[in-house]
């Protein structure tokens, strides 16, 4: 670990910054030895040195950190600059370089970027202007999702990046990536032979990944109606996990040997027909008594507004490893509940042996990792019911993370922690984000959206994807382990 850091953070004053990254930026700084610091805050609006330093403050207070520990993380000199204006950046450079200075730090810097992709590359234009892209130290460059609208400003924006800074010193976050359950992907899959063995077309009939939410837009309509479902989550969230089960394993637990493999998975994916994907919104009903409005009714939303609430998309992965098999991937707002799942059918038997023949469609072992909340993973297995009888059960062999993990670190100060380590594994390349867009290109312009019941699973049509099989999409709660009827 660096014993000092200089953080520059653009969009400090936003909602993201005040919620999660301070206070994760707090922990960090304080849970990994980090001698000397500072905090410089960059928006666009006036404000004094006291007043920013206020709301830091009041933002770890809300986060709970403690007194004793915001004092000392406040130690560290906290400082803003308003940019904008003529001759802004430069003086910004001006204000860095005399901080540094003056608290004895040695020029290592995190550059983060928490602003729209529409100001992102005015931003690092800037940036080469105030001259903070070169210093005593070493300087990081830590871009906030989403990475662009679309293929074509994602290749704009990575151009503009590399400008100035070379690929090893950008970090592209997705905090999902930071979860304790998501980086364990990669342990379950490649530290348990007995899974390892059965990770392909031969033993796995389909997978399921699910990231559902149980609120709507919360506030955040106005930013929400420009991005929507495919690029709020399916591009960036529910695409990583896809990456993370489908991927071969690495030649070695390195950050660019394990984001390679993640690449060629987006390269294997086949082209996305319509028939492949469901696009959907909720309309107005009642939740737990209470009357929701649609979603073209909630503040900030557009008149005429196109913007899917719920997309559900049918990929394959054209390998060796995953040909003909299914991945089904669904995201929406408004839903029966709040859950990240994963859910891997295996095979089923090839001869009924101890099932009835009617119900060997309804019985194959199912491993279900579940993100969150309840962090946890379970495997569906068949037991013989006691007594004279070669009728089964279905139970779960379970594992819950609280039951054998002390309390983890949020993702946020996970991947702060990451950066000042220079440790690139949980972020994403630049040849990811374009592979990753490419892919969902046809989603982007599609307008012929569904309904659905807001507290519900989503539409009755997503279920057509999925009716190549006898089963519908796993509940948001996980599977039911009663024997199929």
């Amino acid at each position: 670990m660096t014993p000092d850091v200089t953080f520059v953070i653009f969009g400090a004053t936003g909602s993201l910054a005040r919620t999660k990254l301070l206070p994760s930026l707090a922990r960090a700084v304080l849970d990994s030895g980090v001698e000397r610091h500072a905090i410089i805050g960059i928006g666009t609006t006036r404000r004094s040195h006291d007043r920013f330093a206020a709301l830091v403050r009041t933002s770890l207070d809300e986060a709970g950190i403690d007194a004793p520990c915001t004092e000392r993380f406040l130690e560290g000199a906290v400082a803003y600059h308003a940019v904008g204006e003529p001759g802004s950046f430069a003086a910004l450079g001006d204000l860095v370089r005399s901080v540094e200075a003056e608290r004895g730090l040695a020029g290592n810097r995190v550059l983060y970027l928490a602003v729209p992709p529409s100001k992102l590359d005015a931003t690092v234009e800037g940036i080469a202007e105030s001259g903070l892209d070169t210093s005593p130290g070493w300087t990081r460059l830590v871009v906030e999702k989403p990475f662009g609208v679309d293929l074509a400003t994602a290749r704009a924006s990575n151009r503009a990046i590399h400008k100035v800074f070379s690929e090893e010193t950008v970090y592209r976050i997705d905090h999902y990536l930071g979860k304790e359950t998501v980086r364990n992907l990669l342990v379950f899959r490649f530290a348990n032979a007995l899974f390892e063995h059965m990770w392909d077309r031969g033993q796995i009939e389909s997978v399921e990944i699910t990231v559902a939410e149980d609120h709507g837009a919360e506030g955040r309509a106005s930013y929400y109606d420009e991005s929507g479902a495919v690029r709020d989550m399916l591009q960036n969230h529910l695409t990583q996990l896809l990456t993370l089960i489908a991927m071969e394993p690495p030649v070695a637990m390195t950050a660019d040997a394990i984001r390679s493999e993640k690449v060629k998975v987006l390269q294997a994916v086949r082209s996305v027909a319509d028939d492949d994907v469901v696009v959907a919104r909720y309309g107005a009903g009642v939740v737990d008594g209470k009357q929701v409005d649609a979603y073209v009714d909630e503040p900030g939303v557009r008149d005429g507004s196109a913007t899917p609430t719920f997309v559900a998309v049918r990929l394959f992965v054209d390998n060796w490893r995953w040909q003909g098999v299914p991945f089904y991937l669904r995201t929406g707002k408004m839903m029966s509940a709040r859950t990240t799942q994963i859910v891997v059918r295996f095979a089923r038997p090839p001869v009924c042996l101890v099932h009835a023949p009617d119900a060997c469609p309804g019985h194959q072992n199912i491993l279900t990792l579940r993100l969150q909340p309840d962090e946890r993973f379970d495997l569906l297995i068949d037991v013989k019911e006691p007594g004279d009888t070669l009728d089964v059960r279905r139970i779960p062999l379970s594992v819950r993370y609280d039951d054998i993990l002390s309390e983890a670190p949020d993702a946020y100060q996970t991947l702060l922690t990451d950066v000042m380590d220079g440790d690139q594994t949980l972020f994403v390349r630049a040849d990811e984000v374009e592979a990753s867009w490419e892919r969902y290109a046809p989603i982007l312009t599609r307008t012929d959206l569904d309904h659905y019941r807001p507290g519900s699973d989503g539409p009755e049509s997503a279920n057509e994807l999925i009716s190549t099989f006898p089963y519908r999409w796993t509940p948001l709660d996980g599977p039911d382990i009663a024997p199929s009827p």
